[in-house]
């Protein structure tokens, strides 16, 4: 008998029931315990965990201890480099990492400059505008999800995240240091004064960088709001 001659409920019953309701939220409760696990979120995992180490190291305020903060944060910032590309060259490129690895970032960044204020490294404005920047940027990300809007990255961000980790890294080692590098002799170098300095060029590009994105933000949703009043 072929499948047109079989009777509706007889052929409902051969067919596959939907998964429930609970299958489902199983499911996704076993996939984000494998996200959970994989090599590019662990190393995400681990640079929120090294945080109270390097504020411990500064805590301690010695010049090894600085010396051992900057050494942790700079080992953060080279896996923030690594678990993005390890997640590409993987392919393991996941909701999970794409929540975690910002706020990792997030979270080191800020814990180390507000410390760094309260050790006179660093001038509490400019963690103000960073800070005020980062949460601005992060609220317009949110409502451009939202409303299904998909906005470039400017080249600002990146060029405002290198000088920020690079400035950083300066500030906790907070203490001069003989640089010697065998052709040149750049003399004794005050850590401090460098990492102000790329800080400040980091809030430079900061705020350009949220002023361009606010710009692409704007355009995108009249975009939008163009092309429905055409289909309209």
């Amino acid at each position: 008998m072929s499948v047109q001659d079989k009777d509706p409920e007889a052929r409902a019953a051969e067919e596959p029931s939907p998964p429930s309701a609970r299958a489902l939220r199983r499911a996704r409760r076993k996939s984000l315990r494998e996200d959970a696990v994989n090599l590019p979120n662990l190393l995400t995992m681990g640079r929120m965990v090294i945080i109270p180490l390097v504020l411990y190291f500064l805590y301690r305020g010695s010049q090894f201890d600085c010396y051992l903060a900057a050494v942790t944060f700079t080992v953060a910032a080279i896996t923030d480099f690594l678990d993005g590309y390890l997640a590409r060259r993987q392919n393991l490129v996941s909701v999970l990492g794409k929540f975690l690895d910002p706020l990792a970032d997030k979270l080191i960044v800020m814990a180390s400059l507000v410390w760094l204020v309260t050790m006179g490294r660093i001038a509490a404005w400019v963690v103000i505008l960073l800070l005020a920047r980062e949460i601005t940027i992060t609220a317009l990300r949110a409502v451009a999800s939202n409303e299904g809007l998909v906005i470039a990255a400017g080249r600002g961000g990146k060029s405002k995240t290198a000088l920020q980790m690079i400035g950083i890294a300066c500030l906790l080692l907070g203490y001069p240091y003989h640089i010697d590098l065998g052709i040149v002799d750049f003399g004794v170098i005050d850590t401090v004064h460098v990492g102000r300095m790329m800080v400040y060029l980091s809030l430079f590009f900061s705020l350009t960088s949220a002023f361009q994105y606010g710009k692409f933000f704007v355009d995108a949703v009249e975009s939008k709001e163009r092309k429905q009043n055409q289909g309209a």
